[in-house]
């Protein structure tokens, strides 16, 4: 209170030696503000260098000691009398100060007795902070975390702080005049908060920073801050309290009622027992709680070490001041950085400590390599690793001036073959030599329409797609929907169909050609080629081959294509539950097309295909339809005529088609569909028959697949005979050609390994090839022994014997009371329904018949009788094993 009071006086001999009005007006204009920022360190700090003045109406006031917006804030409160409206330390960022402003302010209190209107102040957007001096120590500040760049000193950075707890210290500091803080890097780039846990969690080195600006973006804080030098981190400290809520609330009250208040404190400013009192009243504290974080640091300043401009500084600087050169003659962007750095118009070249800063800052290094150059204390050290720094950044600049070089001289190329492009359709068009796009697509249409007989009610949906065609914009969806729609009509076979070969004799040849054996088939093809023959023309027709695996089914359908000189298209519908696959899509959906028949007749380009629909019996069925019920049509002589695709959505032709299917079963194949079609089984092969396929066709292709003639690897009939006997007893053929092609896979080994030269494959030395024989030969009996009786039986490998054996678990029960005990018969053996059953009827027809004919023979009725299988089979035919079972269990008695 006594620096306050020493002041005061100062102020009066001051105002007493000057004549002039301004004296008076800032003496007066203190008058009025001190009593509200008495409190202010700022002020507090200046009034001691006020007293050392002879004058405050000196313009020569430094702004490091007192700001010469506060003298212009003083002054228009001196001329305001003490009523005038009260300006704060730090005002709005454009908002005017002058005097006139307070003289329009005084007059019009005067008009109005000293009431004001309604105050409306502007909304505050960006608070300007004065210039004033910047303490060489100040070792408490707020920590602000950043990530990615820290700030060097003598740069400036852009700050934004989201984090509500620093946001209000920080405007604290700005209100305090204490408009520091210190910026330190991350160690973590992921942690996006503004306030770390634990100092661990930032570098200890940092900068400490000066808020120029600050704009208020309501969810957060941006600042605009300049460093100035090195700082440490010694430790965490606690929150200072801030000032009291009073003197902030008391900037928002309306005009009005701040006006009434300035004139009675105004009344009672004389008086210094009330002066007294509120100052020891303002100057109570209230202590503030900790806020978890950290919010406040004590720092020391980092002092560089002592070094000299040595020859090797003088070169490092050159180096560097050459490569921002180069990377600034690269890159013009880099430009407006330097020059925003070097604003203060100093020569950087002289000044080593501020061209490391400069060229570290420069860079868009790593974080931690750019943290590593602002911890450097060594000068030289430093110089150094901002210069590797700018080496990286030239050569990366280099990088992207070549890339960047590459993709404008691509896009220019492509600018210029485009405006070429149309600057010839322009010339074409002018000429007559080319016409437009649609009309050269409709002429395309066209074209391919010109040798084909397409139907009346065909041509007519093509013309009206045409004209649409033409009314619609290049580069609409419906453009291309219509566009693929007239591409495939037009690419249909419309009239167009395959010469047959009507020869029998050439039919015949090609079929004998290929496969051994299927008499049935080649009966049916030939016949079907003289119907053909007689009638002058070709009809399709529905035939179903099915049989076991591996007997030729698909391969015959070729060799028949062959035969008949017919195009040749195969797809599979096993596992297919789509209906569209066969019937096609809709044209509005998205990727729609034809189903396979119609893909079928624009791929052979006839209307008389040979279509093999393979595995009929293995269609599936789904949520999407059932296809089986869609093959119903296709496959009907009386409906194909007039197929409807969903994807053309006109009727097409398949009654010339031959559509062959091929089946293993014919119990999955759906009753409707399985009528639509002629059935001709394809039975497996018996030895004979593969062993003249296997000398005919299989050795001959397998020999050269392998790479050998017939010089060199040979396998005799013997071998070949005793290979289909005892190790490939299935119905096809296809298991003996896997055999075959082992035989001569080893044989090539043993060739290109120098083994052997020749190599003849004989049933002696065929297990060496092979292994060991999976089957053996069946056991047969003239006489069968007792218990055992021999029948026939089938397998998909071909007959065998089945042998039926049965013993007497049990004897007779002994005769009771109640008469004769009820004898039992038990089956083992995998033995299937079909096999039981037979059983069972057996026992019971032999038991009633030997009742009959021997009424005093009660062996079946007493008896435990035991009945196994030893290899279970499918019998002939259901009766056969029932009979053997009668014959065998009457043998017992």
């Amino acid at each position: 209170m006594a620096a306050y009071m020493r002041v005061w006086r100062s102020f009066g001999a001051a105002s007493g030696s000057a004549s002039s009005a301004a004296s008076v007006a800032i003496r007066t204009g203190l008058n009025a503000l001190l009593p509200r920022r008495f409190l202010h360190p700022h002020l507090r700090r200046s009034y001691s260098s006020f007293s050392s003045r002879k004058s405050l109406c000196d313009a020569r006031i430094a702004a490091s000691v007192l700001s010469d917006r506060w003298s212009r804030v003083a002054a228009d409160s001196g001329r305001l009398g003490g009523g005038g409206q009260r300006r704060s330390l730090f005002g709005n960022k454009g908002s005017g100060f002058s005097g006139e402003d307070g003289a329009e302010s005084s007059a019009g209190d005067d008009e109005s007795g000293g009431d004001e209107g309604p105050y409306s102040p502007p909304p505050p957007q960006m608070t300007a902070l004065t210039t004033m001096l910047v303490p060489e120590v100040f070792p408490n500040v707020p920590l602000i975390a950043v990530n990615r760049n820290p700030v060097f000193p003598r740069f400036i950075k852009i700050i934004e702080v989201k984090d509500k707890r620093l946001v209000d210290l920080l405007r604290g500091k700005v209100r305090l005049a204490q408009p520091y803080a210190g910026v330190f890097l991350k160690k973590d780039d992921g942690n996006e908060s503004d306030v770390v846990e634990s100092l661990d969690a930032v570098y200890h080195t940092g900068t400490f920073v000066q808020i120029h600006e600050m704009q208020d973006l309501g969810d957060k804080l941006r600042m605009i801050v300049m460093g100035h030098r090195r700082i440490r981190i010694s430790k965490q400290l606690d929150v200072e309290p801030e000032e009291p809520e009073s003197l902030e609330a008391e900037d928002e009250q309306p005009k009005a009622l701040r006006r009434k208040q300035k004139r009675s404190r105004k009344d009672s400013a004389s008086l210094p027992e009330a002066m007294e009192g509120k100052v020891r009243e303002a100057e109570l504290t209230v202590e503030a709680l900790p806020l978890p974080g950290v919010l406040m640091v004590e720092v020391d300043n980092v002092v560089h070490e002592e070094f000299q401009v040595t020859e090797e500084v003088k070169a490092l600087t050159a180096e560097i001041v050459k490569t921002i050169r180069d990377i600034i003659a690269l890159n013009p962007l880099y430009r407006e950085s330097v020059l925003q750095m070097m604003q203060a118009g100093q020569r950087v070249v002289d000044n080593p400590i501020y061209l490391s800063d400069m060229g570290a800052a420069l860079t868009g290094a790593e974080s931690h390599e750019l943290q590593d150059v602002l911890e450097e204390t060594n000068i030289p050290k430093r110089l150094y690793k901002a210069l590797s720094l700018l080496k990286k950044e030239y050569e990366l600049s280099k990088l992207q001036q070549r890339l960047g070089r590459e993709v404008e001289e691509k896009i220019k190329q492509t600018h210029r073959k485009y405006l070429l492009q149309e600057q010839l359709k322009i010339i074409k068009k002018e000429l007559g030599l080319e016409k437009e796009d649609k009309d050269a697509i409709e002429e395309k249409f066209r074209e391919r329409l010109k040798d084909r007989t397409v139907p009346q009610h065909i041509m007519d949906v093509i013309n009206e797609e045409l004209n649409k065609l033409g009314l619609l914009d290049n580069h609409s969806s419906e453009f291309n929907v219509t566009r693929n729609y007239l591409d495939w009509l037009t690419s249909m076979p419309w009239g167009t169909n395959s010469e047959e070969n009507m020869e029998l004799a050439r039919a015949k040849e090609v079929l004998e050609e290929d496969h051994y054996g299927m008499d049935d088939v080649k009966k049916r093809i030939l016949e079907f080629i003289a119907v053909s023959q007689l009638r002058g023309s070709t009809q399709g027709k529905i035939l179903c081959f099915y049989g076991p695996p591996g007997v030729g089914k698909t391969s015959i359908a070729r060799s028949i294509a062959r035969a008949l000189n017919r195009e040749y298209f195969r797809f599979s519908v096993g596992g297919m539950t789509d209906v569209a696959e066969i019937k096609g899509h809709r044209r509005t959906y998205v990727g729609a097309m034809p189903g396979k028949i119609i893909q079928c007749l624009k791929k052979t380009k006839t209307e008389n295909p040979l279509v093999l629909i393979d595995e009929v019996d293995k269609i599936g069925r789904g949520y999407q339809g059932d296809p089986s019920s869609a093959l119903l049509e296709l496959l009907d002589p009386e409906q194909n005529a007039n197929f409807l695709d969903h994807y053309l959505d006109v009727p097409v032709d398949l009654s010339k088609v031959l559509f062959i299917c091929t089946a293993n079963v014919l119990d999955t194949i759906p009753e409707p569909l399985r009528d639509r079609m002629e059935m001709i089984n394809i039975s497996g092969y018996v030895a004979q028959e593969k062993l003249a396929i296997a000398e005919r066709y299989l050795v001959p292709q397998l020999r050269t697949l392998c790479g050998l003639d017939t010089e060199k690897a040979k396998i005799t009939p013997e071998a070949l005979s005793v290979l289909i006997r005892q190790y490939c007893r299935e119905s096809g053929v296809r298991n003996l050609q896997k055999q075959v092609e082992k035989v001569f896979r080893k044989v090539a080994f043993r060739i290109v390994n120098g083994e052997e030269t020749e190599v003849s494959v004989t049933p002696e030395n065929l297990q060496d090839y092979v292994g060991k024989p999976i089957f053996t030969v069946d056991r047969m009996y003239d006489v069968t022994p007792p218990g055992v009786v021999m029948g026939l039986a089938w397998t998909a490998m071909g007959g065998s014997t089945l042998f039926i054996e049965t013993s007497l678990r049990r004897p007779r029960e002994p005769q009771g009371k109640d008469g004769l005990k009820e004898g039992s018969l038990e089956l083992t053996g995998q033995l299937g329904d079909v096999m039981k059953e037979s059983a069972k009827i057996a026992y019971t027809f032999a038991r009633s018949f030997l009742m009959k004919e021997q009424p005093d023979n009660d062996f079946l009725v007493g008896s435990h009788i035991h009945l196994h299988v030893p290899e279970v089979k499918t019998a002939v035919v259901q009766s056969r094993p029932v009979l053997l079972m009668e014959g065998h269990l009457l043998a017992q008695t």
